[in-house]
Protein backbone atom coordinates (compact mmCIF):
# COMPACT_ATOMS: atom_id res chain seq x y z
CA UNK A 1 0.00 0.00 0.00
CA UNK A 2 0.93 3.02 -1.25
CA UNK A 3 1.01 5.28 2.55
CA UNK A 4 2.08 8.77 0.57
CA UNK A 5 -1.46 8.36 -1.39
CA UNK A 6 -3.92 10.15 0.77
CA UNK A 7 -7.78 9.52 1.15
CA UNK A 8 -8.96 12.89 1.15
CA UNK A 9 -13.03 11.50 1.76
CA UNK A 10 -11.19 9.64 4.90
CA UNK A 11 -9.73 12.11 8.01
CA UNK A 12 -7.56 10.34 10.73
CA UNK A 13 -5.59 11.43 13.08
CA UNK A 14 -4.19 7.66 14.19
CA UNK A 15 -0.76 8.61 13.72
CA UNK A 16 -0.24 4.78 15.70
CA UNK A 17 -2.39 2.68 12.52
CA UNK A 18 -0.26 1.73 9.86
CA UNK A 19 -2.93 2.47 7.37
CA UNK A 20 -2.44 6.10 8.06
CA UNK A 21 -1.45 8.21 5.45
CA UNK A 22 2.16 9.74 6.03
CA UNK A 23 2.35 13.83 6.22
CA UNK A 24 -0.95 14.27 6.37
CA UNK A 25 -4.28 13.49 8.75
CA UNK A 26 -5.90 11.38 6.02
CA UNK A 27 -6.34 7.37 5.55
CA UNK A 28 -4.36 5.94 3.29
CA UNK A 29 -7.02 2.67 2.39
CA UNK A 30 -9.05 3.11 -0.35
CA UNK A 31 -12.34 2.54 2.18
CA UNK A 32 -12.88 1.66 5.71
CA UNK A 33 -14.94 -0.59 7.84
CA UNK A 34 -16.68 1.47 10.57
CA UNK A 35 -17.89 -1.06 13.60
CA UNK A 36 -19.30 -1.24 17.56
CA UNK A 37 -18.57 -2.98 20.59
CA UNK A 38 -21.62 -2.21 22.10
CA UNK A 39 -24.80 -4.30 21.93
CA UNK A 40 -26.44 -1.11 21.74
CA UNK A 41 -24.45 2.28 20.77
CA UNK A 42 -25.38 5.59 21.70
CA UNK A 43 -22.01 7.58 21.90
CA UNK A 44 -19.12 8.46 19.22
CA UNK A 45 -16.52 6.33 21.59
CA UNK A 46 -18.80 3.53 20.89
CA UNK A 47 -17.56 3.23 17.29
CA UNK A 48 -14.72 1.35 16.41
CA UNK A 49 -12.36 1.51 13.36
CA UNK A 50 -12.07 -1.99 12.31
CA UNK A 51 -9.46 -1.36 9.48
CA UNK A 52 -6.94 -0.03 12.14
CA UNK A 53 -3.73 -1.82 12.25
CA UNK A 54 -1.18 -1.02 14.63
CA UNK A 55 1.90 0.27 13.48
Amino acid sequence: MDKTNFNHSIKCSVTKCSNHAEGGDYCALSQIKVGTHEMNPKDIKCTDCESFVTR
